[in-house]
């Protein structure tokens, strides 16, 4: 496959299709916020005016979007995909949606011969743009065989983890231990800045321990900083983890701890900060013990 689309350019999607470009794919492209269409066709892409227009002249659509009504609409609704989509395309949804939502999308496209994976991701915009990300993928084996090359180009680790919507179940895992690592990362330096810690020697003295991890790698340095500018918003997480503990519901599986940081993503974005890095989970802690946790 050498003729891909791409709809959603967002904090993820605009560095994802621009790795696909310098990896020589030919890319169709299409969001609704112009400025990122522009900046994807001067690195070589061509815009089209809608998600149809993507799937007529595309053999593999990507979709990149924020959570799940945003990809039954791209897809299946009016000017979506469904619609330019000739019988043999491949859907590969990329956002991070509902393991059912995913499954009822690739039902609905089934019906016209289109074949579909769930293709969440990890690693934020840092990875995303080094194409370093973990992909973590739902969908037929015989599919997934004929796009992993593709993903790759996107990401350094590519896993099938099952059927249509294992993706996804993943990919809420995932989240899970992501928020539950910033939130015990920024308890930990709070509560160490209250006792008179420098804490970024505690930082320093842990990170290399069995408390070491690639969140808190990614993440204390910006709480430290006090950089909570966006690779992903807490905004999304609060989505992917109203979808975590829907799932669990659904499933029979209690979430307490998740359930936990969720309400502090709320108070957070209760308190105006919706919009700032995930690793802000930090300022609750620091609202609460009325000390900031920053390099000394």
């Amino acid at each position: 496959m050498k003729k891909i689309g791409f709809v959603g350019l967002g904090i993820m999607g605009k560095p994802m299709a621009k790795n696909l470009l310098k990896a020589g794919y030919e890319l169709t492209v299409f969001d609704i916020n112009q400025d990122a269409v522009n900046e994807v066709v001067a690195a070589g892409g061509v815009a089209a005016k809608t998600a149809k227009d993507v799937a007529a002249q595309s053999e593999a659509v990507i979709t990149m979007l924020p959570n799940s009504p945003h990809v039954k609409t791209a897809v299946l609704g009016e000017n979506g995909v469904l619609e330019g989509a000739k019988p043999g395309l491949i859907l590969i949804d990329m956002s991070s949606i509902a393991p059912l939502a995913a499954q009822e999308v690739a039902a609905a496209v089934a019906k016209q011969g289109v074949e579909m994976l769930d293709a969440p991701v990890s690693g934020g915009e840092p990875k995303a743009i080094d194409g370093s990300l973990s992909i973590m993928v739902g969908g037929k084996q015989d599919i997934f065989d004929r796009c992993v090359e593709l993903l790759s180009k996107m990401g350094k680790s590519v896993v099938r983890c099952g059927d249509i919507g294992a993706g996804n179940t993943t990919k809420l895992a995932n989240q899970i231990i992501v928020a539950l690592n910033i939130a015990a990362l920024s308890e930990a330096l709070v509560l160490a800045t209250k006792a008179g810690v420098d804490p970024e020697l505690v930082f320093n003295a842990i990170r290399g321990g069995l408390a070491g991890s690639t969140v808190m790698e990614a993440k204390a340095p910006m709480i430290l900083a006090g950089n909570f500018k966006p690779g992903f918003k807490i905004d999304l997480h609060i989505k992917d983890l109203a979808n975590a503990i829907e799932t669990g519901h659904d499933v029979g599986v209690p979430l307490p701890l998740t359930s936990s940081v969720m309400e502090i993503l709320q108070a957070l974005k209760v308190d105006g900060k919706g919009q700032n890095d995930h690793s802000g989970i930090a300022m609750y802690y620091e609202k609460m013990a009325k000390i900031e946790a920053r390099k000394q």
